[in-house]
């Protein structure tokens, strides 16, 4: 898989412990400290971004799906079949 060239830089103040803290995991990971922030970065931005509450939908869409969400609940006896057989991990 080829990698994006870096060409832009961020910045950022830490405390004494922080940066010492970055360090050891760093080190513990075998990774520099640069690439160890940036991948806990990245990590990070991407559940921020996945865990997000809010997304708009157009008029119609919405009333789809809040139709489905107060649709009555129906029994899925296939389901209910498959739960009570007992798991390969019991």
């Amino acid at each position: 898989m080829a990698t994006a060239a870096k060409s832009e830089r961020i910045e950022l103040r830490v405390t004494s412990e922080q940066k010492a803290a970055f360090a050891r995991a760093a080190e513990a990971r075998g990774a520099t400290m640069t690439d160890f922030i940036n991948d806990a970065a990245a990590v990070a931005a991407e559940e921020a971004l996945a865990n997000r509450t809010a997304f708009a939908l157009p008029s119609d869409q919405w009333a789809a799906f809040v139709a489905a969400l107060d649709r009555p609940v129906q029994p899925k006896e296939r389901l209910a079949e498959l739960l009570q057989k007992k798991s390969i991990l019991d």
